[in-house]
């Protein structure tokens, strides 16, 4: 595919993305986002961008296949382009983690042991993770939270959406379309699993084709970054001028007018981010 509408490139775009710019994602998520499985690189002819973004996305590949990401994001950049990288930040999160173990240890209280909870799942749980939404999704499915500010405090709207999306389910006030959908995906998940154990036999090999399914799906995390790993491997690619931003600010010129991407009502949509900024 080498012909393209916009000179911004956003991959892995999910749902989050501004019709003014080219949007790819693995699934078709919207009018105007081309479908294109990114495992087998980036769907466009060399230095075609001034910018390409991607949010939480680098981390679902496995570390050799990232790099290989980049070296796609490096080519269809042109000379001078720009790269904006955010993925999850292992230094912040591990930083967390052992403040929240200093605390619990020495005061054992309810809200401290809350805490040091949700920090290990935050942590480790989207990396070991075998079902979908795994410990996280338990987590945040409890009815009540102690440390329900704090978990905002860390995940933000993502949280909430969840959340919002829990007390519908609760209430059975689903939207209409949504329904359909979710009929729609149980009928072939049934008629998969029928075919997958009539062909598999034993409930054991089952259990082992729907686990590695899963694993190999895109849910998970295949590696984690901070801001000397992934600064390195922006280096490594051919990248220069590499540097952390934040989500308020940015070398990419107007950068106000496209932050919605990494910010929600004046707040950093995934406050567990490490923002980069490279130049080609």
């Amino acid at each position: 595919m080498s012909n393209y509408k916009k000179s911004l490139l956003n991959l892995g775009c999910g749902s989050r993305y501004l019709t003014d710019w080219t949007n790819v994602d693995f699934v078709k998520t919207g009018e105007g986002v081309v479908e294109f499985d990114l495992n087998t690189g980036v769907p466009f002819s060399d230095e075609s961008f001034d910018l390409v973004y991607h949010s939480h996305v680098l981390e679902h590949f496995p570390k050799k296949q990232a790099e290989n990401f980049v070296k796609e994001c490096f080519r269809v950049l042109k000379p001078k382009g720009i790269i904006r990288v955010s993925v999850p930040d292992l230094e912040q999160i591990a930083r967390i983690y052992i403040k929240q173990l200093d605390n619990v240890t020495s005061d054992p209280n309810p809200l401290n042991k809350a805490n040091y909870e949700w920090s290990v799942i935050e942590m480790y749980d989207q990396t070991v993770r075998n079902y979908s939404g795994g410990e996280m999704a338990r987590y945040w499915s409890k009815e009540r939270l102690i440390n329900e500010s704090w978990i905002v405090e860390r995940t933000g709207e993502e949280f909430l959406s969840y959340r919002r999306s829990l007390e519908m389910s609760r209430k059975n006030h689903w939207p209409q379309d949504l329904s359909a959908k979710w009929k729609r995906y149980f009928r072939i998940s049934t008629y998969r699993n029928y075919l997958a154990k009539w062909m598999l036999g034993e409930p054991q090999l089952f259990e082992l084709f729907e686990l590695a399914r899963f694993r190999t799906g895109g849910e998970i995390h295949q590696w984690m970054y901070d801001r000397y790993s992934l600064g390195s491997l922006l280096e490594t690619v051919g990248f220069s001028q590499i540097r952390v931003v934040d989500a308020f600010t940015s070398s990419i010129p107007d950068w106000e007018k496209h932050r919605w991407l990494d910010v929600e009502n004046g707040k950093v949509r995934k406050p567990d981010s490490l923002f980069m900024e490279a130049v080609k």
